[in-house]
């Protein structure tokens, strides 16, 4: 399972495309701040927190600027140059003048200079001047989405790390199923279900695997649980399974930092007339999408298609968000399938697809599923079962 992990060269070329950017751009440089772009282009995965990370790209070096605390955790991990770091935050001198130095050590001090913000931001009681205060005699200009839009295409690689995802999802969402039972708590059966899986991941790719942050395999409910299934971004609760419940999952894994979102629509007992209509006007729901996505349409397209058969069948007061989002390294990404995002699908996009019908006091109902979409039309990374039957926990 050697493939399991991002090779050198793929950081390699990523930077090229940012330095051909920059050189349309006319800049000398570009100072990222935002840690999956750092992580995106040099492979170190790292807890951002008040202090100030940073990544210099020039033609000729990348640089990262960080703490002291992680000056072993990059020099391990981080395919780069140089990495130089300042002693805490706030310290005797603020890290990001302890920037400005940098720079100016580089002859980049007064250059055009590229950026992914005007400067870092934390919410984790961080204070700070922005870049064009530490840098007057610079030439600043924000490319805020300039990796952003690099990471909407897959390469192969990233494509098989978040297939490896799907496959260690399925397992843990198999646990989480065998174990809701009527009495049996949120927490219980989640973590129950979590820690096998993962455990049974570890076992099976060994020193091979890496999760390079997140968690292993997971599977859960995250609070959506009988009535509070209608809630699609409920939270938990530990509540107690009861029969005739409505259960709406989630389940992934990490690997290499990759995502994946497996979710489905289940029942504690056989549901009643009222929750197989809405369940299947869901599956319904979800085959539309699925076979309107295909690569050179907008993502608006899709859930146009979806938002027809909301129309055609008077299910507007079920509607609560769009059709699907992008992932990967992020559980949620640009570009997504909204009727105000006209992004041109193309082949190496990795959507979830989810529309779901919320009915108060009956219960939610929503499966998600990851795809890769493909010169010909899309690819499922995940393969749980989607009918009913094999859905009836008990």
């Amino acid at each position: 399972m050697s493939d399991l992990c991002l090779a050198k060269e793929e950081y390699r070329v990523r930077r090229d495309r940012i330095i051909a950017a920059l050189d349309r751009e006319g800049l000398a440089a570009m100072v990222f701040f935002n840690s999956t772009s750092i992580a995106y282009l040099t492979g170190f995965a790292f807890i951002p927190t008040e202090r100030p990370a940073a990544l210099i790209l020039e033609p000729a070096r990348a640089s990262l600027y960080l703490p002291r605390l992680e000056l072993e955790h990059a020099e391990e991990t981080a395919y780069v140059d140089l990495v130089r770091t300042y002693p805490e935050y706030p310290g005797e001198v603020h890290p990001m003048r302890g920037l400005a130095g940098l720079l100016q050590e580089f002859g980049l001090a007064s250059g055009r200079l590229g950026a992914d913000a005007a400067g870092y931001g934390s919410g984790m009681g961080y204070e700070g001047p922005r870049l064009e205060e530490v840098l007057p005699q610079a030439s600043l200009k924000l490319l805020p989405k300039l990796v952003e839009g690099l990471r909407a295409i897959k390469s192969p690689a990233e494509v098989r790390l978040i297939g490896e995802s799907s496959r260690w999802g399925n397992l843990a969402h198999v646990l989480l199923q065998e174990y809701s039972l009527p009495g049996r708590t949120e927490n219980e059966i989640s973590q129950r279900a979590s820690m096998e899986a993962t455990m049974a991941m570890v076992r099976t790719l060994g020193a091979s695997y890496e999760p390079r942050g997140g968690h292993g395999a997971a599977a859960g409910f995250r609070g959506q649980i009988g009535p509070n299934s209608a809630l699609p971004h409920a939270i938990t609760r530990n509540l107690r399974l009861r029969p005739g419940d409505v259960l709406v999952t989630g389940a992934g894994a990490t690997v290499w930092g990759y995502h994946s979102e497996l979710e489905r629509t289940m029942f504690v007992g056989r549901p009643s007339p009222e929750q197989a209509k809405f369940f299947g006007l869901m599956v319904e729901l979800q085959d539309l999408a699925l076979a309107t996505i295909r690569p050179g349409i907008p993502c608006s397209e899709v859930d146009r298609a979806v938002r027809a058969f909301y129309d055609a069948n008077d299910l507007w007061p079920y509607w609560r968000h769009h059709v699907g989002h992008a992932l990967g390294m992020l559980g949620h990404e640009a570009p997504f399938l909204d009727i105000g995002d006209q992004t041109i699908i193309e082949p190496g996009m990795v959507f979830s697809v989810e529309p779901g019908l919320y009915v108060p006091g009956l219960g939610g109902f929503r499966h998600s599923d990851t795809l890769v979409v493909t010169q010909a039309g899309i690819d499922l990374l995940t393969y749980y079962p989607r009918d009913l039957e094999s859905l009836i926990c008990g």
